[in-house]
């Protein structure tokens, strides 16, 4: 088969959404009907041992959430489905929004009881901002929740986007009785085996008892009311992030995620190109190969201390033992050993093709946002970095694991989930965040996967600026409400005390060029 054919079979997307709306469970199920495992583990598995494939690490296992982005892939009718479950938690949205620039298309899980909510907004900003096509997916049916008309009322209003429900629902919690199909006008029943047809009148062709139940008759006059008088579905507005195609169900009980997934492989985009540095387009197509580090995660596997680069395809094909070069350095090497992902299970892979995701072995090398080549040179645009808020010094309890502390800090900062500085003078170790659980987990891992204890002395919330023009900086303009530090790549950057001392420094020092990340 040649590249195109098989770049053709790829789609790629994220599942985002509000913590505990059911995003992981759905990532589980979808792996569950796509064959790729035999039992589906859940969030709340505590008690029997079973986590959820896509919580991985200790530490989500324990608290019952994701706090770091995992990759699945799995074959569905012929397409070859690359998941990539995200966190929930807003502490973790800079790994969220990384995600967002590796997949071609979202989707976004919703709580069918409480709708919208602050994280599902923003993150459904970001995929707007990119132009990312969004598919809906309302979860939670087989319990009481907010009516469908409001659902697509505050979907439609909140996030300024025209829905199309591809199923709607025939009563909800203990009344649920199924959807109904409205790409073949069929009723697929919560409880039953069988499904049933519905004619063009929309009656059903077979008499069945639900005929005679009043929330039938009510939901079925609801969707004639959609089928009337609904946004028109148009395949275009879809591409373009305008409309979102929506689905009712229970993730939690594998109902509606076929319908769902019929849908989506026939209507979500495969690969789509992406912008080097000169403003080029590098499209899926073109025959020399080239991708893009968008995670790098360390201790996959604590027994032999691997560290993984993804590695998102953006052009040509993969194939292993071919040379890369990595385009910050010029260096090339071969590319010996890949993975493909289910979760933490990882088998080598021998070819990949734009789209796909592969885990690359890293010994230190790589670097979040970096391009990796064969052929013509590539430098793709950088991937974005959120100016962190909280801000705490670390160190060792036992000074005698200052090696494995040093170790431990620098692998975990590689990953990008919290940022490294050290004091002017001392180089006292200063952790910055975007959220106060980053350094929960910090301190987690640096235990379990380092052997570590650490001590974590709060510094308060900050504003950090960056320096412009260091060349201009002097030390008295270092002072307890304009802390001057380094950041990893040894750059000057002031942590301001509140927003007074940031607006007095630069009436003091109006020659000093400060700027902050995203």
């Amino acid at each position: 088969m040649d590249i195109k054919s098989e770049i053709e079979k790829r789609k790629t997307f994220a599942i985002i959404s509000h913590p505990d709306a059911g995003k992981t469970t759905l990532t589980e199920k979808l792996l569950l009907f796509g064959g790729a495992i035999r039992e589906a583990g859940t969030v709340k598995g505590k008690k029997t041992g079973k986590f959820a494939t896509s919580d991985w690490m200790k530490v989500e296992q324990e608290r019952g959430i994701s706090v770091t982005s995992s990759v699945m892939q799995f074959d569905f009718d012929g397409y070859k489905i690359n998941i990539l479950d995200t966190p929930g938690h807003e502490d973790f949205s800079e790994d969220t929004y990384r995600t967002l620039m590796a997949v071609d298309s979202a989707v976004m899980v919703i709580d069918a009881a409480k709708g919208i909510e602050p994280q599902t907004l923003k993150l459904f900003k970001v995929c707007k901002m990119r132009g990312i096509p969004i598919f809906t997916f309302i979860n939670k049916l087989d319990r009481v929740g907010k009516e469908p008309f409001e659902l697509l009322e505050e979907i439609e209003s909140t996030l300024e986007i025209e829905t199309y429900p591809m199923t709607w629902p025939i009563g909800m919690g203990p009344s649920f009785f199924g959807i109904i199909n409205r790409r073949n006008k069929t009723i697929n029943p919560y409880k039953e085996d069988a499904e049933l047809q519905l004619n063009e009148d929309l009656e059903l062709e077979e008499r069945h008892p639900i005929e005679q139940d009043a929330s039938y008759q009510e939901s079925l006059e609801e969707f004639m009311l959609v089928e009337e008088a609904g946004d028109e579905f148009d395949r275009e507005k879809i591409s373009r992030g305008d409309l979102t195609p929506v689905f009712f169900g229970s993730a939690l009980s594998t109902f509606g995620i076929e319908e769902f997934l019929d849908t989506y492989v026939d209507f979500a985009p495969s690969p789509s190109g992406r912008e080097t540095e000169e403003g080029e387009i590098v499209e899926p197509t073109d025959e020399d190969f080239s991708g893009f580090i968008f995670k790098i995660q360390a201790n996959m596997d604590p027994k032999h201390r691997d560290r993984l680069a993804f590695l998102r395809i953006v052009s040509g094909k993969f194939s292993r033992g071919m040379d890369g070069v990595l385009a910050r350095t010029g260096k090339k090497s071969k590319i010996s050993r890949a993975t493909m992902f289910m979760a933490d299970d990882k088998e080598t892979v021998d070819e990949a093709y734009a789209g796909d995701i592969i885990g690359l072995y890293d010994t230190g090398n790589y670097q979040i946002g970096d391009t990796i080549f064969n052929g013509k040179k590539r430098d793709f645009v950088d991937l974005p970095q959120f100016t962190p808020e909280l801000f705490m010094k670390v160190s060792a309890k036992n000074v005698m694991k200052q090696k494995h502390f040093y170790k431990g800090i620098e692998q975990l900062v590689q990953e990008g989930a919290i940022q490294y500085y050290k004091s002017m003078h001392t180089n006292q170790p200063i952790l910055g965040a975007v959220g106060q659980l980053q350094f929960e987990v910090f301190e987690h891992r640096m235990k379990n996967e380092y052997n570590t204890d650490v001590v974590m002395e709060p510094i308060g919330k900050k504003i950090a600026r960056w320096v412009e023009n260091e060349a201009d900086i002097k030390d008295s303009m270092n002072s307890p409400r304009a802390n001057l530090v380094y950041d990893r790549f040894d750059n000057q950057v002031f942590l301001f005390e509140n927003e007074f001392a940031m607006r007095w420094f630069g009436e003091k020092y109006p020659e000093i060029k400060l700027y902050s990340l995203l």
